[in-house]
């Protein structure tokens, strides 16, 4: 059996020790959000990012060997095997490296050679693959000639079909073509169409394979999918066949046979090994495009989640609309709906100024602080309304014009009309809208992750896999940032590590009937929810105003007692969590030693100082210490824009050729990758990253196109 924990810590630069801890963590059902938080010492403090790759390597390593056992007693099975091709299975680190050597072996369709073999030339191919330069390839194909075989001729053309199947199942030969492939290869395109296109720069396109982008390689494929384009691979014919014909033909010493063995050579590599050897490197490079796609629609997501939310704040959201009116919601600073209306603000329906006095009615009566509006159709001219409306009240009101992908989606479900019964599915969009700019977190968990917009070629990815990627980027930032769990809703529970959709629901239902949790235990009478599910959980829900003070923290049930010991020691009481006074237990900790604590409270340092860090400030959220939207009270337009113009800007995008930037005019603006900065960077997400919020300057406004060009080069950012 394979070694996992040595070879996965190996390729991650990490101990063998604490990578196997981690496997058997992972074997024994525990969550990645769990282990990272509250087994630190046993997997030396891995992250969740760097325990689900770890996870996946582990995976495919196990799905390798499963591949190799099935292959090895398939060829067994046929008498074939032999130990040094035992050796190479066993030796191959990748499942290519495995189908390679299982290609002769494997049960073929109906082939020339097959059909070759069948008429029973087989031996000639044979004694001519040996290349004896005493062997006359004409006399020796007489003595095959059959009912089914008429002359020399096609003798000799069937076992050069036999051999060119041999060429091309050689394990080593397609190990040195793909080699060649890599090195050498061109991805090249051309138009399949005459019309203009998006796909008009592709229309006669060439890149090597070993520097091509990732967002191009998608491109391509969309273009080739939608019809626009014809792509395949491009290599030296000639020296490609010959590295082939090299391998087998032996021409200075195999005489007339090594004639017919050079045509099977250069018959295999451009009938059989080119077209297989096209679509496998395309597929790995569109494999490797799309882990890229997966990583950095991750990434924009885990920022978009962790967004800082906008607390205690009475919000109003405006979904923007045309024939159906601008529908409009206010919600309480906990996020409860307090009153719903449609409104007309686009002028060419006449109705503004009503319009006008219908939204300062509800700002005035529920005293409203901070405006949502969704960036969809209509959000310009709502913009603008709303500007006039905040200037003509005074001020004293901010806005800000916030992602509505995925609303729509979520209004229409079963969710939203559990949630939301009594509205109609356009006023559940407003109120989706106020709630994102109150809490990203908790609203966009009831969306499906792809449906919030901030990837790349998205509906192009393989589906399962980017679920699973971005399902993970959820569940680690909800259990990052914790729980309430007397006012989580449902989707937002079911997030949490151990809670299945169908525990999240039925602890809303203890909650209905039995009024608010006063402690964590009280979760253990909830149905469904069993001891392990408990272990899992427990330690991402808070308890705010809780009995017991670290009911409210981040420390897990299991280390109470050592946090009691921790304070104890130290001088410390339970009370005194998240006072002044406790702000001196740090420094009591280091007089009496880590050593001594550790030996005390029966906890590792890591843990120890996790409990420290939440008994300072109990029920901490980490997004309070990053950035703060970017709130505005006056609007521009595209119009407004000039080349040389320096302007606040919020990042909504990062793809892989730059990063999209709201400044405030409905269109966002690109920063291409040469503009964001001075230093040299292979991806954008080196130093940009959704909701930053950075000093931008124009240099290009085109209004037809609607293309604004922007840099960040000079404008004074920390980048």
């Amino acid at each position: 059996m394979t070694d996992y924990a040595q070879k996965i810590a190996q390729e991650l630069n990490l101990k063998p020790i604490h990578v196997s801890n981690a496997i058997a963590l992972i074997d024994e059902g525990n969550t990645i959000p769990f282990i990272a938080r509250y087994r630190k010492e046993a997997t030396d403090s891995m992250d969740d990012q760097l325990l689900r790759q770890l996870g996946e390597r582990l995976e495919y390593l196990r799905g390798l060997d499963k591949r190799k056992d099935e292959v090895s007693r398939s060829i067994t099975e046929q008498g074939a095997m032999t130990e040094q091709l035992a050796a190479q299975l066993e030796k191959a680190a990748t499942l290519a490296e495995v189908e390679d050597l299982y290609r002769p072996y494997k049960p073929k369709r109906k082939t020339r050679a097959s059909m070759a073999k069948a008429k029973g030339l087989e031996p000639l191919a044979q004694l001519i693959l040996a290349q004896n330069a005493k062997t006359d390839p004409e006399a020796a194909a007489r003595d095959y000639l059959n009912e089914q075989v008429a002359d020399t001729a096609e003798a000799l053309q069937g076992a050069r079909d036999i051999i060119a199947e041999t060429v091309s199942d050689d394990a080593r030969c397609r190990a040195e073509l793909r080699r060649f492939y890599h090195a050498f290869g061109q991805v090249r395109s051309v138009g399949a169409k005459e019309e203009d296109s998006v796909y008009s720069p592709y229309y006669d396109f060439s890149e090597p394979v070993s520097k091509i982008a990732g967002h191009r390689v998608l491109a391509l494929n969309r273009g080739e999918r939608e019809g626009y384009l014809k792509v395949n691979i491009e290599v030296d014919p000639e020296r490609a066949g010959a590295l082939c014909a090299r391998l087998f033909a032996r021409e200075k010493t195999g005489g007339a046979c090594a004639q017919q063995v050079l045509q099977a050579a250069l018959d295999a590599y451009k009938r059989l090994i080119h077209p297989s050897l096209d679509t496998e490197i395309r597929t790995e490079l569109t494999d490797a495009a799309n882990e890229g796609a997966i990583t950095v629609f991750g990434d924009n997501l885990r920022q978009l989640l962790l967004q800082p939310p906008i607390k205690g704040k009475v919000a109003l959201g405006l979904d923007p609309g045309y024939r159906m009116g601008c529908k409009v919601a206010v919600v309480d600073a906990t996020g409860k709906v307090l009153d719903t209306t449609v409104i007309y603000p686009v002028p060419e329906f006449k109705r503004v100024e009503q319009a006008k006095k219908i939204l300062k009615e509800l700002i005035k009566k529920h005293g409203v602080q901070i405006i949502a509006i969704g960036n969809g159709t209509a959000s310009k001219e709502t913009e603008m309304f709303a500007a006039d409306v905040i200037r003509e009240i005074g001020g004293g009101v901010q806005y800000m014009v916030v992602s509505e992908a995925g609303a729509s989606v979520y209004s229409a479900s079963k969710l939203a009309a559990a949630e939301f019964p009594q509205f109609d599915v356009n006023l559940r969009s407003a109120v989706s809208i106020a709630r994102r700019l109150q809490d990203p977190l908790a609203e966009l968990v009831k969306i499906e992750p792809k449906a919030v917009g901030v990837g790349q070629y998205q509906h192009d990815m393989p589906q399962k896999r980017l679920e699973e990627t971005l399902d993970g980027v959820v569940e680690d930032c909800v259990n990052s940032v914790g729980v309430d769990l007397n006012t989580a809703s449902a989707p937002l529970l079911s997030r949490v590590a151990g809670i299945t959709g169908s525990t999240a629901k039925n602890i809303v239902a203890y909650r209905e009937e039995q009024g608010e949790f006063t402690s964590r235990a009280q979760l253990k009478k909830v149905k469904g929810l069993g001891p392990k599910a408990f272990e899992q959980c427990a330690g991402f829900l808070r308890l705010p105003n809780a009995k017991n003070k670290l009911d409210e923290t981040a420390v897990h049930p299991e280390s109470y007692a050592a946090a009691k010991a921790l304070l104890e020691l130290c001088g410390f009481t339970l009370s005194q969590i998240g006072t002044p006074e406790i702000q001196a237990l740090p420094a009591a900790a280091r007089a009496l030693g880590w050593d001594k604590l550790t030996q005390a409270t029966g906890a590792g340092r890591p843990t120890l100082e996790d409990i420290m860090a939440e008994l300072l400030k109990p029920g901490r959220d980490m997004r309070d210490s990053l950035p703060k939207p970017l709130l505005r009270s006056d609007v521009m337009g595209m119009e407004d824009l000039k080349p040389g113009m320096e302007l606040t800007g919020t990042v909504r995008n990062v793809i892989d050729f730059g990063a999209f930037v709201d400044i405030g005019v409905h269109q966002d603006g690109l920063v291409h990758i040469s503009q964001i900065c001075d230093k040299f960077i292979k991806h954008p997400r080196e130093v940009l990253k959704v909701g930053d919020v950075v000093q931008v300057k124009v240099l290009d406004v085109d209004v037809k196109k609607k293309r604004i060009s922007l840099t960040c080069k000079g404008c004074g950012n920390s980048f």
